[in-house]
């Protein structure tokens, strides 16, 4: 191979021809350094026929290429997803290359890596930057940017502690082997209908090739167990197994019900690894060395030379969609990765998604049900409290009725669930001299407050203010006043109804961390903890038993807004957390409070009308013509200049492509007008399925012009629509 076609990792070029020197041996798939002007970057050879419209550069003209990496090349099936990625989504395919090798493993040449912790020792001149770093630290050990990074403070704070010696090196290995899972360590005893499911997909895995499954089951049915028979079938034969969970507060609990069941942990992947963490388990991925590897949607990319069964846990999870960079979505990207790979999906969840479910009925997935719960437990009983007829005291947020039941529940010695998916201590901070009303300056948002850490907080982009003493309006001193609740609020109202009572509240700012997951398991698991007080992240993939009352406070809260999957997103949510009360003897209740006890979702959820309120809802978006029936793709125009976003945005109205089956609504403002500084319209595409929606969008943009200040995103299949 003398010369190559190499896709480097700059989304604004296409593919590349470079010369392969003479002794250097390349591949398609092989992970290689080019010149570009005068920099060195990344790239993967590629098949020359896979590109067309590429102009052919004469041999003359070509640069050679600087290096090959010593990792394997990147496997065919890869290279096809990433193709069909890049295709599907819109998406330039250099940023999906990018997702594959994210690691930076492919070219750190180094077997070992210097990371930090601390020794024990205090610098002698303490400074707050120095002693905010060793608080912040704590046990956490990693590379010196790492660090800072955790710390927020400068590299060279960091660097300070080194050479004072209140940070000590530690030596660590890049590329130690992982130990493999044993396939007959702990093996179950599955019920009848568990053993029955175990069996289809263990056969699946012997018949070898692709086959989409939806194990669909109740809260407690033992899905886990089932789908681990898969991996243990898998294991036995030699296969790469990946698992794919939504949230990485999942990964901890799931790492112990793994090694527990394999005897070692599973290979994790996820933004919470360190570097040299990241590196190794890159590595042994690519290397088929990672027999098992669970993490979070970007692992999806990972290159596995021997993919032998993927699983996608929770699948309904919209988190699984990716919101900035490629937007794509991990459970469809898994079903596609599973076809080029030639091996089964599975899609476990309790509450599938209707885009799934419709699949079934299509027959292009085989549905597995488990329709009961696992060793004799019976589903909760649930019960609605209409807040209208049983409200809360003034400045209170739990009804009677379900304070009268925490009460008994506590009495007996059981555990409590509380439910409110808003973080923070109240979503909205006014005066209440002057009504001014405290917005982040970056978007068109409301500050948050947070009472724990003392600071009003943007959950769009991140901005941080501490809490003021008086209006800056005004400046009225202690007239602030916090408007609705979140989980701080409620956990306020159970310390003073229940003092006695030890609760914990589960965010994603309390558990930041796979290490504060473990710290938090332990505690309900050892009875230490009485009321948990929490967001979405307690809904799914806990298993406590001595948990038997869980209360919804705010039923009707995923009700509000426009969103298409509205009702569908509360039903499961209610469900999955529902799901967390009685899983062990003990039976399990769940009171719902609502101000809507005549809405269809909440009237499905009293019943336990699964099916009936699936049917009425695919009946609703086949009327619609919404997914799955149809197709929404969403384009986003932003700029730090709010005339030039306009400008731009109805351009494109204005030459929006006309054709059957295909509509064009918009622009508008987005109902996010500004997000990190940027004004933003929108226009929504509604298409029939039979349109090539990408072919009509890609047609449409290349007829138009917009400055470098614009940023133009186009978002296939959305789920935002903010």
């Amino acid at each position: 191979m003398t010369r190559a076609r190499v896709l480097i990792l700059n989304s604004a070029l296409g593919p590349l021809d470079y010369r392969v020197p003479h002794g250097m041996e390349v591949e398609p798939g092989s992970i290689v350094e080019a010149p570009l002007g005068p920099r060195r970057i990344a790239g993967v050879v590629w098949e020359e026929d896979h590109f067309s419209g590429v102009e052919t550069v004469g041999d003359n003209r070509l640069r050679p290429l600087l290096s090959v990496s010593h990792a394997p090349p990147l496997p065919a099936p890869l290279r096809r997803l990433i193709e069909w990625t890049a295709d599907y989504y819109m998406a330039p395919p250099a940023s999906v290359v990018r997702m594959a090798l994210s690691s930076g493993a492919a070219f750190a040449h180094e077997r070992t890596l210097i990371e930090y912790r601390q020794s024990g020792a205090l610098p002698g001149r303490l400074t707050p930057q120095r002693l905010q770093a060793l608080e912040r630290i704590g046990d956490f050990q990693g590379t010196a940017r790492e660090l800072a990074e955790k710390a927020d403070v400068s590299l060279a704070v960091i660097r300070g502690l080194v050479k004072t010696g209140a940070l000590e090196p530690i030596e660590v290995t890049a590329d130690a082997p992982y130990p493999a899972p044993d396939p007959d360590h702990d093996v179950p005893a599955l019920n009848e209908a568990q053993q029955a499911a175990a069996d289809q997909f263990t056969d699946a895995i012997d018949a070898g090739g692709f086959q989409a499954f939806l194990l669909d089951g109740v809260t407690g049915s033992g899905k886990t167990e089932v789908y681990f028979e898969a991996v243990a079938r898998a294991i036995r034969d030699g296969k790469q197994i990946l698992v794919l969970l939504p949230e990485i507060a999942l990964t901890q609990p799931f790492l112990k019900r793994f090694e527990a069941r394999f005897g070692v942990a599973p290979v994790p992947w996820h933004s919470g690894l360190r570097q040299s963490e990241r590196r190794r388990a890159w590595m042994a991925a690519a290397r088929g060395q990672a027999r098992v590897v669970v993490g979070a949607r970007s692992a999806l990319f990972l290159p596995y030379p021997n993919l032998g069964l993927i699983v996608v846990d929770e699948a309904h999870e919209t988190s699984f969609k990716q919101e900035d960079g490629v937007h794509y979505h991990a459970r469809d990207i898994a079903v596609m990765r599973g076809m080029f790979e030639k091996c089964p999906v599975i899609l476990a969840s309790a509450t599938p998604a209707i885009e799934t479910r419709h699949q079934v009925t299509l027959g292009r997935y085989r549905e597995i049900k488990l329709p009961s719960r696992f060793g004799g437990a019976q589903m909760p009983d649930i019960t609605g409290i209409d807040l209208l007829q049983h409200p809360p005291d003034r400045q209170r947020w739990i009804a009677p009725p379900l304070v009268a039941a925490i009460d008994e529940t506590l009495e007996k010695g059981e555990q409590a669930l509380l439910f409110l998916n808003r973080r923070g201590y109240a979503p909205l901070t006014l005066c209440r001299h002057c009504g001014y009303r405290f917005q982040c300056p970056n978007c068109t948002a409301w500050m948050v407050e947070h009472k724990l850490t003392r600071r009003l907080a943007c959950h769009h982009c991140g901005h941080v203010m501490p809490t003021p003493r008086e209006c800056p309006e005004c400046h009225e001193e202690d007239s602030l006043v916090a408007c609705g609740p979140g989980v701080e609020r409620i956990a306020d109202e159970v310390a003073m109804l229940f003092p006695q009572a030890r609760a914990a509240i589960v965010t994603s700012d309390t558990l930041w961390s796979p290490e504060r997951v473990a710290e938090f398991v332990a505690g309900v698991e050892s009875g230490a903890i009485d009321i948990i007080i929490g967001t979405q992240l307690v809904t799914k993939g806990y298993h406590f038993p001595n948990l038997t009352l869980v209360g919804v406070i705010d039923a009707d809260l995923g009700l509000e807004g426009g969103d298409l999957r509205a009702a569908e997103r509360c039903f499961q949510q209610i469900s999955q957390v529902a799901g967390r009360a009685g899983r062990g003897e003990k039976p399990g209740r769940v009171f719902l409070q609502t101000r809507m006890i005549d809405a269809p979702v909440i009237k499905a959820l009293l019943s336990g009308d699964t099916e009936r309120f699936y049917a009425t809802e695919t009946e609703n978006r086949r009327i619609a013509g919404a997914p799955p029936f149809g197709r929404y793709a969403a384009i986003v125009v932003s700029s730090e200049n709010p005339d030039t976003a306009i400008e731009i945005a109805r351009r494109m109205g204005q030459s929006a492509p006309e054709a059957e089956g295909l509509h064009v609504y918009g622009p508008a403002p987005a109902p996010l007008a500004q997000l990190r500084g940027r004004h933003r319209h929108r226009l929504l595409v509604h298409a029939a399925r039979t349109v090539n929606v990408q072919e009509a969008i890609a047609h449409w943009l290349d007829g138009i012009d917009w400055p470098s200040t614009v940023r133009v995103t186009v978002d296939i299949d959305p789920y935002n629509f903010l």
